[in-house]
């Protein structure tokens, strides 16, 4: 039988060689990716290796950060976003659908080109 004090140690070594490895094949599978599919289509450079390795370390870094399990603080960003801006769930739907069915006709369509002036998209000449 192992002892229990051996195993950790050897988690604690192998998690570090395990990352790396991921890594270094994440690299691979990000220049592979690029380079199928954005010199054709974008008319984008080819990357190198260890390019594909940065723009991978950048994108988690800005977008995933490295973060292990269990860590929630994201979650909770999300959910203090979500109480200050409304986000409320059936509550405000139904809010929002008693709100519309007291609007007049003619609230609704400057409610509705409101909606379009807002989400339209810019001219193309800008």
């Amino acid at each position: 039988m192992m002892n229990p004090q051996n195993r950790g140690r050897r988690f604690r070594l192998a998690l570090p060689v395990f990352i790396l490895i991921a890594a270094f094949g994440l690299g691979a599978v990000v220049q592979w990716l690029w380079n199928a599919i954005l010199p054709a289509t974008a008319n984008f450079n080819p990357i190198s290796y260890w390019q594909a390795v940065g723009l991978f370390v950048l994108c988690k870094i800005l977008f995933g950060g490295f973060r292990g399990p269990g860590n929630h603080r994201h979650h909770n960003k999300w959910q203090r976003f979500n109480r200050r801006f409304g986000r409320g769930g059936r509550e405000e739907m139904l809010a929002w659908k008693n709100k519309w069915m007291q609007m007049t006709d003619e609230e609704r369509r400057r409610f509705r080109q409101e909606m379009r002036n807002r989400w339209r998209k810019p001219p193309e000449h800008m």
